[in-house]
């Protein structure tokens, strides 16, 4: 019988130690990365003051429930060429001016405000920026500053068409 000798060759030199170090490694750097990136990246969606604004819903039901007892509804429109904003209101409440909000659903930091004058007959024009795009939601008030009445939306901007805005009061289809 002959022997056979195996060398055994030392552990640098083969291939499964190097793979579990590289995957030990690759974790490490994909891990801090996003870890990097979390702390420098800011969430516009977490609120510091969450239960002030859960105790407001009252304030903003009740803004709703008056624009339903006013009979107020809307129509907006975004003309894609022009960028001119039109707003049609119906009901018993026509005020001087409207304040529209666009607020974008997941970045505070994009969300928009206009002023808009009334043109004749519930008709409102203001103008928007240019290439508006993306999923809005959208708040109409008589003014800034403790409004009287509200009506919101959603828009999918660029439309030719228009988008309605209503008091919106949860459990009204």
């Amino acid at each position: 019988m002959t022997m056979e000798s195996h060398s055994i060759t030392p552990w640098y030199k083969q291939f499964w130690p190097w793979f579990l170090i590289g995957l030990l490694f690759s974790a490490i750097s994909v891990s801090t990365t996003f870890a990097v990136l979390s702390v420098r990246s800011f969430d516009g969606m977490v609120q510091d003051d969450y239960y002030e604004h859960g105790t407001a819903i009252n304030m903003v039901l009740a803004k709703q429930r008056r624009a339903a007892e006013l009979s107020l509804a809307a129509d907006l429109r975004i003309d894609p060429l022009t960028s001119d904003i039109i707003v049609d209101l119906e009901g018993e409440a026509r005020p001087e001016r409207l304040h529209l909000e666009l607020i974008f659903p997941t970045r505070g930091d994009r969300d928009q405000e206009f002023t808009l004058e009334h043109a004749r007959d519930g008709r409102y024009l203001g103008q928007a920026p240019d290439n508006l795009r993306y999923r809005w939601y959208l708040q109409l008030q008589p003014s800034q500053e403790d409004p009287e009445w509200r009506l919101v939306g959603e828009a999918d901007f660029p439309s030719e068409g228009g988008f309605a805005l209503t008091p919106a009061l949860p459990g009204r289809d």
